[in-house]
């Protein structure tokens, strides 16, 4: 199980091969234990619960941690939910140029805990995030598209109920019009999906730039804006339309 750290359809063979080609340009289960749990145990597990956990996966080649697009989603975040606490979780995986190895080791150990939060902190509020490969990692496990990936790793259906939003920045998949908000039925219309301009990995553009500019354009504050309001909204409420765009 990893530790806590704290801070469809299936397209044909040529779709899968294009996701390939745009994560090569970017460089880019478990069953739930509460039963298991005695009330004592549970008790304090509870108590040190977060309010909220951010899962976010990096990008390809970032050091080991939420990476630079995650931090600053993270921080806008925090400063968002008025005091509520925030968990962090940056998914463990090599975030290497080898993208079909590297990919689906984050979507495991990312999907792993995940269901672990859901099962010892059911009361808290899951948000997943990634950028770039880490945008692909989020798909794998929340709309297994094509398994356009080929992976075929989702998480069970019951997680979605414990996941209040998602946030991908530059996510290979919007090339080929599947993002994520699209093609996903139980997240699709809790993700924000966004494309920063003529980001080749997520556009038909060629401003190569575009795709190190998530930051400085401000769409981490706009992801974090959309997914402190899902996190906010009153149980029972209607759902929010998906904020996915690509901007610029």
């Amino acid at each position: 199980m990893s530790e806590r750290r704290t801070t469809a359809q299936s397209p044909d063979r040529s779709s899968a091969g294009s996701v390939r080609r745009l994560l090569a340009m970017a460089g880019i289960g478990g069953a739930f234990a509460a039963a298991l749990i005695g009330p004592g145990a549970a008790a304090a597990q509870a108590e040190s619960c977060p309010d909220v956990e951010v899962v976010f996966a990096r990008g390809t080649a970032e050091p080991a941690g939420p990476g630079r697009v995650g931090q600053a989603f993270i921080s806008d975040l925090q400063n968002s939910l008025n005091g509520q606490s925030v968990g962090v979780y940056a998914v463990n995986y090599p975030a290497s140029y080898d993208f079909l190895q590297s990919a689906p080791q984050g979507a495991g150990d990312a999907s792993a805990h995940v269901q672990s939060v859901a099962a010892t902190c059911p009361d808290t509020s899951i948000v997943l995030g990634g950028y770039s490969q880490g945008a692909a990692v989020v798909d794998l496990i929340t709309a297994d598209p094509a398994a356009t990936f080929g992976f075929g790793q989702p998480m069970p259906p019951a997680v979605a109920d414990h996941v209040a939003a998602v946030a991908v920045f530059g996510n290979p998949s919007d090339k080929i019009g599947r993002p994520l908000s699209a093609i996903s039925p139980l997240y699709g219309a809790k993700t924000v999906d966004l494309c920063n301009g003529a980001d080749p990995v997520c556009s038909n553009g060629d401003d190569r730039a575009a795709h190190s500019l998530y930051v400085q354009t401000g769409l981490t504050d706009r992801a974090a804006d959309f997914v402190a309001a899902r996190i906010s909204a009153a149980p029972g409420s209607a759902p929010m339309v998906d904020a996915s765009d690509t901007v610029g």
